[in-house]
């Protein structure tokens, strides 16, 4: 019968006798050291890209508060007084409360619109064989690679011959279509990492696939809809190229011609405190989103990692 043989003893420099269990296992000094230094070079790095980030943002609130003077004269200082009739100023007289609820109904439209048939299609494509799946799953991964510079001039026309040029839901129809390929492409690798026996239990239970779909699938989708909402959202928010090109009615025109057309006037007149207001008015929805929804953000970027 074998036996069990104590550990033999280390000595220790204060005289104290210790086994070798004691001594504590851990990376060499080496590796010890790299890995510091590394923590370090990374974590400055961070704070110089935190830094140049975050430097404008605050650079352009604070000058949104200043009047024209303040602005030339000590840029970089803090505002005196703050000056809230920059921003009454910019959302009356130069049309900003205009521009920002056509931009309201324009991406909340297409966003809704972008997120449901997006969804659907993707469900479809990554649950179900059927003969062309993987032909038109690449056919939105070609409308990802597509320019949509190249595509401006015929979609001109066929949006002018569908009565649809200058029209609110037809800019929400064209950022709906700009929007699906990287929607489709980003959920349907999002439903594919969810599992299938809930939807098989669902099927067994006597559920149609509608029904699987919006109330079992859907829900368990809800971190992959909120990531590739805010992307949409944010795309669709800052586009300027498509609603310059078909949406030249000035009465229905979005936040990104707007703020285009405040600078070009304000250059004559000048009045820069007004048009650093009409920035922050058109930046804070963005940054606002991203707050509120960022931990579903990167929920949503690593659920098939972790899966």
């Amino acid at each position: 019968m074998k036996t069990t043989e104590p550990p033999a003893p280390v000595p220790a420099e204060s005289g104290v006798t210790v086994t070798k269990a004691d001594v504590p296992a851990g990376a060499p000094p080496e590796e010890r050291k790299a890995g510091g230094v590394l923590n370090v070079f990374s974590h400055g790095i961070l704070v110089i890209w935190a830094i140049m980030v975050a430097l404008p943002l605050v650079w352009a609130v604070m000058t949104s508060f200043k009047d024209d003077a303040a602005i030339f004269g000590s840029p970089w200082s803090l505002p005196d007084e703050l000056h809230f009739e920059n921003w009454s100023r910019a959302w009356t007289q130069a049309h900003m409360g205009d521009y920002f609820f056509n931009t309201v109904l324009v991406v909340g439209g297409s966003l809704v619109g972008t997120l449901v048939l997006g969804s659907m299609a993707a469900y479809v494509l990554a649950r179900f064989e059927f003969p062309g799946n993987r032909f038109i799953y690449y056919l939105f991964i070609g409308g990802m690679s597509f320019p949509i510079m190249l595509a401006l001039v015929p979609l001109f026309y066929v949006v002018n011959n569908m009565g649809l040029l200058n029209t609110i839901h037809g800019l929400i129809l064209v950022y709906i279509a700009y929007s699906l390929p990287f929607t489709v492409f980003f959920l349907t690798a999002f439903f594919r990492t969810l599992p299938g026996s809930v939807a098989e239990a669902a099927f067994v239970d006597g559920a149609s696939h509608s029904r699987t779909f919006f109330q079992i699938m859907l829900p368990m989708a809800r971190p992959g809809l909120i990531s590739v909402g805010i992307f949409n959202f944010l795309g669709q928010w800052n586009q300027y190229m498509l609603p310059t090109v078909l949406n030249t009615d000035e009465d229905k025109h979005v936040l990104t011609q707007g703020l285009v057309q405040l600078a070009v006037s304000q250059g004559y007149k000048g009045d820069w405190s007004g048009l650093f207001a009409g920035l922050v008015m058109a930046m804070l929805p963005v940054l606002a989103a991203y707050i509120v929804f960022q931990r579903q953000v990167v929920q949503g970027l690593t659920a098939g990692a972790l899966k």
